[in-house]
């Protein structure tokens, strides 16, 4: 019987037919093995005996077979499990046999059952093996229609991903060749698609196999490797195809085995990370957690990680309701806006976010909220003061008075040596959540990292844009680099660090190795086929060329995971952030907030009531002109353009003619007089 006729049957008469050549075969081993016993020792066979030992077996084997689910479709023919089951089967019936014959006087030789048994398991198995190589066969996609291809990475990955490439006709992609660096799997074979070398030999082995595309088939891959292979690929004009990461397959988004092109994730910002999901667990599930800055591209990716950890109630809070109705979308699939686990707050409203804290009682709270575009906070730096500094610290203050067991503020490596607005108010933001952490009955830390990809404003959207208007591409410098990782591996690491941290610490995300901007520029043009120039525009205020995770001073500690490292924190105390008047001209902001970011940690006697200026400047008549009166701290600013000083009363709220006075450079040697008058 052909194997094609037979694979085309209906599944019950194909079990049957495989039946009957079962059974067929045990009677005609156990004649064989008689008739080979025979030859070897002479003797003549009792053919009643023989038919009945013959019976015997094919009954047996029917029985087994049945009783085990080989004849009722319990596994697909020619499968591994199908083997199984052969082979426990023979090993029965042979017993059966075996102890038959020597229980009835040996109609046959005591040898015969043990040498009948393997024999009919190989016939048994030869049919299956037959079916399944024409079956395999059928279904390789058609050698003219398919892409000839190269499989790098002979695991786990590798193999599935030609099992299911050779087993759908339909495959656009006929993998012929496979490549990895362990040099032990040399000479292996998966599904008859031989290893043939290292990626070193992906030249040769195209030009052998005609390939014209390479897929990397390792879903733990690293950024580093993806590029290499890339490049390498690219450089001999094969196309690239990727399977998607792991993570990408458990959050649903991709399914196993699926063949895509690289990302800008895949080349930048893919890593192996390996998160306690029950440490993070265990703070989250069960527990009221809210999200500030719920509607960014950051405060968005918390949200749908904590909300697949079972929180007792997830509270989304923004300023922004149209990010607020995307990010519901996103969630439940409505977006009526209507739920109470949204929240439309601005955090620069202290009482209302007081009132919040009061009513809905968060355990645990992730700060987002911020305004991070660099070059609009150099522009407007007051803003800063108003959301990352003061906006942060009415969140703080509200967490600690409400008995928030553990809060995470999100912060940026531009936080570490910070030279602009954005750097000094987020380093600020740190500091007061070290500050906090002193006195609040929960733990506060702050996680810091660079840029993920995918963000809004990010990077990679600007060139994608530029690209798309025919260019120029911008660059700032032909040199400068920045660190990358996507926002889901960013966000799995920022739940990971909230349940590491210590009280104050900072913890950093290791991001990998920095990446040059120009070659993401180039990267995006090659792969749109335009002609596009770049042009390089120069640093902006603010900006640095290189950025980096660690200040000054601050060691690489990585006590509790391999890709967080716990910083210390100089604490800030906030009152000190009296002297931030977030509506004085731009460059005295900016001037303020890069003091206040790198003045001295809090000392053990300083309960923020009196400032030491020595600290802040070393201008005399600066010096001079800040008294304290009757107990009050008394901030002091100098004009640029003019000796004065503008003093205030200690007081959040601007000051105005009734409690304010100028101070001329002749008053401000004479403080006396200065501190007569504001009295």
């Amino acid at each position: 019987m052909r194997a094609t006729a037979l694979s085309g049957l209906q599944p019950r008469v194909k079990r049957l037919i495989l039946a009957c050549w079962d059974v067929g075969w045990w009677a005609g081993a156990v004649a064989i093995a008689d008739i080979a016993r025979a030859e070897l020792i002479p003797r003549v066979p009792a053919p009643a005996d023989l038919v009945g030992m013959a019976v015997l077996a094919a009954f047996v084997q029917v029985v087994v077979g049945l009783a085990t689910g080989l004849y009722r479709g319990g596994w697909r023919v020619g499968s591994f499990e199908e083997a199984v089951a052969l082979g426990r089967s023979a090993v029965i019936v042979t017993a059966v046999l075996t102890a038959f014959d020597f229980l009835a006087a040996r109609p046959v030789p005591i040898s015969v059952p043990p040498l009948a048994g393997p024999l009919a398991l190989a016939m048994t198995l030869v049919l299956r093996y037959v079916i399944r190589a024409e079956l395999a066969r059928r279904r390789r996609p058609a050698p003219a229609a398919a892409v000839r291809l190269v499989v790098f990475g002979a695991g786990e990955g590798g193999s599935d991903a030609i099992r299911t490439m050779l087993r759908d006709p339909a495959s656009p992609y006929l993998p012929v060749a496979v490549l990895d660096d362990d040099r032990h799997k040399r000479h292996l074979s998966l599904m008859g698609v031989p290893v043939v070398g290292t990626r070193a030999d992906l030249a040769a082995a195209a030009r052998r196999f005609d390939a014209r595309v390479v897929l990397i088939a390792i879903p733990s891959a690293s950024a580093e490797l993806i590029r290499e292979v890339t490049d390498g690929a690219r450089a001999i004009g094969l196309d690239v195809k990727v399977l998607p990461a792991l993570r990408e397959v458990l959050d649903g988004s991709a399914s196993p085995g699926e063949i895509r092109s690289p990302t800008m994730g895949d080349l930048l910002g893919r890593r192996e990370i390996r998160t306690d999901l029950g440490v993070a667990a265990d703070y989250i599930s069960g527990k009221r957690v809210l999200v500030t800055g719920a509607g960014g591209s950051i405060g968005s990716e918390l949200c749908r990680q904590i909300n697949r950890l079972w929180p007792a109630e997830l509270i989304m809070l923004d300023r922004d309701e149209s990010a607020l109705h995307a990010l519901q979308m996103s969630l439940e699939g409505r977006a009526l806006l209507d739920t109470p686990d949204l929240v439309l707050l601005d955090i620069r409203d202290r009482r209302a976010v007081d009132e919040l804290f009061a009513l809905r009682r968060p355990e645990v709270v992730f700060h987002a909220a911020a305004l991070k575009h660099l070059p609009a906070l150099e522009m407007h730096p007051g803003e800063s003061i108003k959301t990352n500094v003061w906006g942060t610290m009415n969140v703080l203050d509200a967490a600690a008075a409400h008995g928030v067991q553990r809060l995470v503020n999100v912060s940026t490596d531009k936080a570490a040596n910070p030279t602009s607005v954005l750097g000094y108010s987020k380093r600020l933001g740190e500091r007061l959540t070290a500050a906090v952490a002193q006195r609040a009955d929960g733990t506060f830390v702050s996680v810091r990292f660079g840029n993920v990809l995918g963000s809004r404003g990010s990077v990679l959207g600007a060139f994608r844009d530029q690209i798309a208007a025919g260019g120029p591409v911008t660059v700032t410098d032909e040199h400068v680099t920045r660190y990358f990782m996507t926002i889901e591996e960013a966000i799995q690491l920022v739940i990971q660090a909230g349940a590491i941290g210590e009280r104050g610490e900072a913890l950093v995300l290791d991001m990998g190795s920095p990446i040059r901007i120009v070659d993401v520029a180039r990267r995006l043009i090659d792969e749109s086929g335009r002609a596009v120039d770049i042009e390089f525009t120069g640093l902006r205020p603010g900006e640095k060329l290189h950025e980096e995770l660690f200040g000054a001073g601050e060691p690489d500690r990585r006590p509790r995971h391999p890709l967080i490292s716990h910083v210390d924190v100089p604490v800030l105390h906030p009152g000190r952030l009296r002297s931030l008047d977030a509506y004085f001209e731009p460059g005295e902001v900016r001037a303020a907030l890069k003091r206040m970011a790198a003045s001295p940690g809090l000392r053990a006697e300083d309960d923020g009531s009196v400032i030491d200026l020595r600290e802040w400047t070393s201008d005399p008549a600066w010096l001079d002109s800040m008294l304290a009166v009757q107990g009050r701290v008394v901030r002091a600013t100098l004009f640029e353009d003019r000796h004065a000083c503008r003093y205030h009363r200690r007081s959040t709220d601007r000051c105005n003619g009734s409690d304010a006075c100028q101070v001329t450079g002749a008053w401000a040697a004479q403080p006396a007089e200065a501190a007569a008058e504001l009295s």
